[in-house]
């Protein structure tokens, strides 16, 4: 029996094997393959393939300016980038012409059952106006990550996701606080679902030796505005009087050079050190020896703010409590005093207590890591989470 094919369209995908990009995308769809035959269609950036199999996925990568030129998708995320660069807008529509011409080639080359797009906007856009000239009608799925609900709140925006949510067969959304602010911005239209990104909870992200001793504080994630690397240099500058403080900022983005300065001018030379992006594979390793996760998120001027947030569910995997932002994203994974600490966001005083009271006490960390650890075993490793999306494929897929 020949398998249904499925096509996703993203921004974010690994470039290459090592890559230290977020590999949700590419972690979905490869174990998508032993159902369906699975393309991706993403960015080309310097130094990519046009075309390569990992995994079992066929990765399909379209052109939209000279190579050198090509920094819209791998560069800290598409809307930061765009804020922190305006000049990149120039390059806005080549590619999203650039976008449309590919999945629309695409679709005219292979019968595809699902169009799978990651965000509402631009890809849930794209995959509808490509439909409609491809000459079927594949179903469209689309999975909002955060970004597009929360930061695009201008009227153009509002009415084009308003129209993707109601042409699209599904809309999924990776938290339960996004499907109250999806269904209230768009007015309760559509079809909705919760169906977070997932992590290896059983293989990659598992904890170390017992044996290994734990030191420090961890940040890992992009050195966007939204992660709120500024509010948690702000709390350390009130703990130096703390012995042994230390604080690894894992990752890269474009507030990376104004976050470098701030720790200067702090006086926390020492105390704080950016090591850049690091590989995916080594991860669990940096969770592991780590003593503290600090997920010190914000809501930004523009209204952005986590989607959701696999990296306190990555360090909870791996044994490594997690101090983390109170918003309502965040609390589908840390529940305060059970499975993690949560503080008031964007406050360094508040964060600063909580460090020091988790770092005084180790019986405490232990216990929100036991907490932390069954939960998100529990409710998002992958092999129930691609389940749960093969299972949505083929109902669509099965409609009359």
């Amino acid at each position: 029996m020949q398998r249904h094919k499925i096509l996703v369209l993203t921004s974010t995908y690994p470039r290459y094997a090592q890559d230290t990009l977020p590999p949700f995308v590419h972690e979905l769809a490869r174990r998508l393959t032993d159902d369906y035959e699975v393309h991706v269609l993403a960015p080309h950036s310097a130094g990519c393939k046009n075309r390569e199999a990992l995994n079992g996925v066929e990765i399909h990568r379209f052109h939209y300016l000279p190579a050198s030129f090509e920094t819209l998708a791998y560069s800290g995320g598409m809307l930061p980038g765009l804020r922190r660069h305006p000049w990149r807008l120039l390059a806005l529509p080549f590619f999203l012409g650039s976008e449309w011409i590919a999945t629309l080639k695409l679709l005219r080359e292979h019968r595809f059952a699902v169009i799978h797009a990651h965000w509402l906007l631009p890809h849930g856009l794209i995959a509808l106006m490509a439909r409609a000239l491809c000459g079927y009608r594949p179903v469209v799925v689309s999975t909002s990550h955060g970004a597009d609900v929360y930061g695009l709140q201008g009227r153009l925006a509002m009415a084009l996701k308003r129209r993707v949510v109601a042409r699209c067969a599904h809309v999924t959304v990776v938290s339960e606080a996004m499907l109250a602010s999806l269904r209230e911005s768009m007015g309760g239209a559509g079809h909705y679902s919760v169906l977070p990104m997932g992590v290896d909870t059983r293989t990659r992200f598992t904890p170390g030796s017992p044996a290994v001793e734990r030191r420090g504080l961890l940040f890992v994630g992009r050195l966007a505005d939204k992660k709120g690397v500024d509010v948690l240099l702000d709390a350390l500058s009130r703990m130096r009087d703390m012995p042994d403080l230390n604080l690894q900022v894992v990752g890269s983005g474009p507030e990376e050079a104004r976050l470098k300065q701030q720790a200067e001018r702090l006086g926390l030379q020492g105390v704080v050190e950016f090591t850049g992006p690091i590989p995916n594979g080594d991860l669990p390793d940096w969770y592991r020896n780590s003593s503290l996760l600090v997920f010190p998120s914000v809501v930004t001027a523009y209204g952005d703010q986590e989607g959701l947030g696999l990296v306190p569910v990555e360090a909870l995997a791996c044994g490594c409590p997690v101090v983390a932002s109170d918003l309502p994203a965040i609390r589908d994974v840390i529940r305060d005093g059970e499975t993690g600490r949560l503080v008031r966001s964007g406050d360094p005083a508040a964060l600063a207590t909580a460090l020091r009271e988790l770092m005084r006490d180790p019986a405490q960390r232990e216990k929100l890591a036991a907490g932390g650890l069954a939960y998100v075993r529990d409710r998002f490793d992958w092999s129930g989470i691609a389940a749960r999306y093969a299972a949505l494929f083929a109902g669509l897929t099965s409609k009359p």
